[in-house]
């Protein structure tokens, strides 16, 4: 209202208002404007010309004659589209070696990672965050709860110098269990569970030792009949004066149960009265999870499962005893049953022998395996079939039959052979080694020889049939069979022998052979190795004895640095005969560095014409071994050499394998 007010009023003029010829006449003359004044004196701009207009007529030039070269960069355009280089730095930690975190520190750090070099300041600057996290984690998951860390990071460095930066912690006070409460036990699981916890009231509070103290229990219980066992999320108050805390765990054990039968699932490769034949548990024993687990492995170890799984399943049942009777049901998924591998090797003295094999280890259901061999090499040939049936009415026991038909041209001896055996056995494999191990069979053969004897100086080919029962048991407490690196092995072999040699009398004799051996680990990159082995035959003299089933020393699984069988009495011709006793020692250091190794040796062998096994007329071989270690065993590469070498012997004797020695 007040402006609309003001805006009716009417103004009074204070001169009168200009009109166009006013306006005009206040001007100054045109003539009186001075121009403004001349620019600096500059060069002459370049005149433009316009373009002539182009003549539409004429017809382009074709692409054929443009050049697609692009022009080269002059040295300012390359240093303008260079890649900038790297910043380079240096890492100092302080705080954290004391409380022994530095190790995974270093492990996990970002800023020790690529070589300590960066795009950029502003990089570098992120992996000093990212460690300066790191390091915190790491405090707290020592106990160290109050500590602090800072990384720290210059503007800039001096010219040619890498940036300096620093990750410092500040650990401060470690902090100590007060108290240990588990709850939600009865008292039963509740005494299993305080046993298996393995940390203890003033044990310092580091994540590790928690968690592990808290998967005992996991582990802990199901062995002792408890297979459901939950643990629960943990607490940890912490005490704000001093430097404790108090711990609680729930743990829910579940009911106490016991085994009840087998179920199965999946593609079944086994029925359940083959199963049967697997569990080491009967149905009412209190739940044992080693057992459950010790069923799986055997499962696995058939190689007829690509995977199978062994788990509790609850059935709501109470037993008299009053626990809960669970099922074990095995998931099955059936698994390749052929295979074709092939192996080969070479020994100075053996010559190289080259051996393939095929299997079907399920031809005749269930666990039936047809195996066919055939052996390749400069010094014997051999083809076989083989019927094995393994888990053969008992775990772990093995049936075997097979005929195999071979030819043999050794130094000691020539041979011809047709062989018939059977056999029952539980021996170990590289997948399932077995403490004690046993073999009982029959073996049925005919061979045509070559007798290397003195006696017989035209060496006549003669038949021999031979019937023998071979019985062997071993005790095996060393960590593998291919790489053993700590415990012992021990074998003891019988074989009562009946032979019938062509045109000549009927001979009884008793071949005895005992091995042993031991392993003693020094640090974790060198193991002492030893072996001993004695041999006597008894009942028969040497002549009697059909060559190939006389006792011989030398090569890579006997006296390294002699030829195969070469050590020992030999004939006119210098070709080895053999003997009835056997005495061997071989002591070896396995020092390894990674995947490789590097092994000296010392071998001792004697052969004797008389049964009584004796140290007297030692013979020695020594040298050194390379290994290379893979997944399945070591390679070995062994050359060594006789001391106190013979004339006709070798200088040097090469053996090359899978497998050590011994």
């Amino acid at each position: 209202m007040a402006a609309a007010s003001a805006s009716a009023q009417k103004p009074t003029p204070a001169s009168p208002p200009l009109d166009d010829r006013a306006f005009n006449e206040a001007l100054p003359p045109l003539e009186a404007t001075a121009p403004p004044p001349a620019p600096a004196a500059t060069a002459s701009p370049a005149t433009v010309v316009d373009p002539a207009p182009a003549d539409l007529t004429t017809p382009l030039p074709p692409l054929a004659t443009f050049d697609p070269t692009p022009p080269a960069q002059t040295a300012a355009q390359a240093a303008a589209s260079a890649k900038p280089s790297a910043v380079r730095y240096e890492v100092q930690i302080s705080g954290m070696k004391a409380i022994g975190v530095e190790p995974r520190f270093k492990e996990l750090s970002a800023l020790l990672h690529d070589g300590k070099k960066a795009a950029n300041a502003a990089q570098i600057r992120a992996r000093a965050a990212e460690d300066e996290e790191l390091a915190k984690r790491l405090l707290t998951s020592g106990g160290y709860f109050d500590g602090t860390a800072r990384a720290a990071v210059p503007a800039a460095a001096a010219p040619g110098q890498a940036i300096p930066v620093t990750v410092t912690a500040v650990p401060g006070n470690q902090y100590h269990l007060r108290s240990i409460t588990l709850t939600g036990l009865a008292p039963e699981p509740h005494r299993l569970a305080t046993e298996a916890f393995s940390a203890h009231v003033g044990d310092p509070i580091v994540a590790q030792n928690i968690e592990d103290a808290e998967a005992h229990i996991s582990l802990h219980l199901p062995e002792q009949g408890y297979p459901f066992v939950k643990v629960g999320q943990r607490d940890i108050l912490l005490d704000d004066v001093q430097p404790v805390g108090d711990y609680t765990l729930p743990v829910d054990a579940g009911t106490k149960s016991s085994f009840g039968t087998l179920r199965t699932v999946g593609d079944p490769v086994f029925t359940i009265d083959h199963l049967l034949v697997f569990p080491r548990f009967e149905r009412g024993q209190l739940y044992d999870s080693r057992k459950a687990d010790d069923l799986r492995q055997a499962l696995i170890g058939t190689s007829l499962l690509s995977t199978a799984s062994v788990e509790p399943v609850p059935t709501g049942v109470i037993a008299p005893d009053g626990t809960q009777i669970v099922d074990v049901l095995v998931r099955q998924e059936r698994g390749p049953s052929r295979t074709l591998s092939g192996s080969g090797g070479y020994g100075t003295g053996e010559g190289i022998k080259l051996v393939g094999e095929w299997q079907n280890r399920n031809f005749f259901p269930p666990e039936g395996a047809l195996i066919l061999d055939a052996t390749a090499g400069t010094q014997q040939q051999a083809l076989a079939a083989t019927f094995r049936r393994s888990d053969a009415g008992l775990r772990d026991r093995t049936f075997q039959t097979g005929l195999a038909v071979s030819r043999q041209r050794f130094a000691a001896y020539s041979a011809d052979t047709v062989d018939l055996s059977a056999s029952l056995a539980r021996q170990s494999t590289p997948i399932w080694q077995k403490v004690w191990t046993y073999s009982a069979g029959v073996d049925l053969s005919v061979s045509r020889e070559n007798p290397f004897d003195p006696s017989d100086l035209q060496h006549p080919k003669a038949t021999y049939y031979l019937a023998s029962l071979p019985l062997q048991v071993g005790y095996d407490r060393s960590d593998s069979l291919l790489n053993p690196t700590h415990g012992f092995r021990i074998s003891a072999k019988v074989t009562p022998t009946a032979q019938k040699q062509n045109g000549g009398g009927f001979d009884k004799y008793l071949n005895m052979l005992a091995d042993t051996s031991g392993y003693y680990p020094i640090g974790g990159s060198l193991v002492l190795a030893a072996r001993a082995r004695v041999g006597s035959i008894i009942g028969a003299s040497r002549h009697d004895i059909a060559p190939s089933r006389r006792l011989y020393s030398g090569g890579g699984g006997s006296v390294r640095g002699f030829g195969y069988q070469q050590l020992g009495p030999k004939d006119e011709n210098n070709n080895p005969i053999g003997g009835r006793s056997l005495t061997e020692f071989a002591f070896e250091a396995r020092y390894r560095f990674g995947n490789y190794g590097i092994v000296p040796f010392l071998d001792a062998g004697r052969v004797g014409e008389s049964s009584m096994p004796s140290v007297s007329g030692m013979r020695y071989g020594a040298g050194i071994g390379a290994r290379y270690y893979t997944n399945f065993g070591p390679m070995r590469f062994d050359i060594a050499t006789p001391l106190g070498r013979k004339p006709g012997e070798s200088k040097v004797a090469i053996y090359i394998s899978i497998g050590q020695a011994f």
